[in-house]
């Protein structure tokens, strides 16, 4: 028999104390759980009542219409604006955005971002989170011939917007560059911290004269203001009239490839799922103002790009050489340093990887 002296009777008290001061802890810490789960709880709840909401302009072009369906897909409402202009048939715009439009957190307006009228209804709830201002009149041949047209759309266009934006209380706008105001930049890789002050066709001024504008907007009304100038993207969606998918569908129906001077330029082509994560990543990172390039960071030849996309394709190309093009750049090549370093940028898509998806999709539709 255990003899029971008044060293065991402390001890026993001693243990005893400390289980009960165990078992408070335990509750303690168990009802902070809770009130800290039921504080979550409530703000997702909230969250689902207010949803972030951003406006997309250019909404069923190539590159829009991927952005509004990763949007959808991050929970986002989304308010999708498009003209559906005749630069290319509409219909390839419409079938674009078809997936979204079956969304209910998808909103769809036919309208012209000039229409002041039209831009102000959109922004009249006064329930946008952020912009996101992809809408522009494209292509560099094109914006020889109509220079006009050009500034119109893409400054004026740009200015009521940001008016707007700044009536309304909208805070956050990213706005979509281009490499084309580099120009002829001797240097490269080319980063946002070299002169621009040589654009080379209307329509790299008018991508160059966005920023500076947007650069005003945010120094006088603290609009955080993000530029991203977008390196040759490609992939599925790809406009009829750029390169990837004008050479694909000349191949396949065995004519001649346009080909402009001797093949050694170089354009560093980017994949639009590595774009659409830059401009997703923009968006949360947008703060102050800032310029970020988003490419591939890997320029390729052109006689190299075409001997790829004979690959994809199992077919040769039938090449036609013709003279260089006037506001054609000699190559573009993006230093995406700073990207990867403030947005955590990393494209991740080779060239051979790339053209494969764009193939595939390009021979399902």
């Amino acid at each position: 028999m255990t003899r029971v002296t008044s060293r065991n009777r402390a001890l026993n008290t001693t243990v005893s104390a400390g289980r009960r001061s165990a078992g408070g802890l335990l509750r303690a810490v168990t009802e902070v759980f809770w009130r800290h789960l039921s504080h979550v709880r409530k703000k997702q709840e909230l969250n689902k009542e207010r949803e972030l909401k951003a406006l997309v302009t250019g909404a069923a072009g190539f590159i829009g219409s991927h952005l509004c369906e990763r949007l959808l897909v991050d929970g986002w409402r989304v308010v999708g604006l498009d003209n559906f202009d005749h630069f290319y048939d509409p219909k390839i715009k419409r079938s674009n955005v078809a997936a979204c439009v079956k969304n209910d957190r998808f909103d769809l307006i036919e309208a012209d971002i000039r229409d002041i009228h039209s831009v102000d209804s959109v922004f009249s709830g006064g329930d946008l989170d952020i912009v996101v201002h992809l809408a522009a009149k494209a292509g560099v041949r094109p914006s020889i011939a109509e220079p006009l047209v050009y500034q119109d759309v893409n400054i004026n266009g740009t200015v009521m917007l940001l008016e707007a934006a700044k009536d309304f209380g909208v805070k956050k706008f990213v706005f979509a560059s281009s490499s084309s105001v580099y120009g002829n930049n001797e240097k490269a890789p080319f980063s946002e911290t070299d002169n621009v002050d040589y654009p080379i066709s209307p329509y790299a001024a008018t991508k160059k004269a966005g920023e500076l504008i947007c650069h005003t907007y945010s120094h006088l009304y603290g609009i955080d203001m993000t530029c991203l100038r977008f390196f040759t993207v490609y992939g599925p969606r790809q406009r009829p009239d750029l390169a990837i998918c004008k050479f694909a569908g000349l191949i396949e129906a065995g004519e001649p490839i346009p080909v402009y001077g001797d093949g050694s330029m170089m354009r560093d082509f980017t994949y639009i799922d590595d774009i659409i994560d830059g401009v997703v990543a923009a968006m949360d990172k947008c703060a102050g103002f800032e310029i970020y390039n988003l490419g591939e960071s890997r320029p390729i030849r052109l006689d190299d790009l075409i001997c790829e996309i004979e690959k994809a394709l199992g077919k040769r190309a039938v090449i036609e050489r013709l003279g260089m093009q006037p506001g054609d750049v000699d190559r573009t090549y993006a230093d995406v340093g700073k990207a990867m370093e403030k947005l955590g940028y990393e494209p991740k898509t080779e060239i051979a990887v790339g053209l494969k998806r764009f193939v595939e999709w390009f021979r399902s539709v």
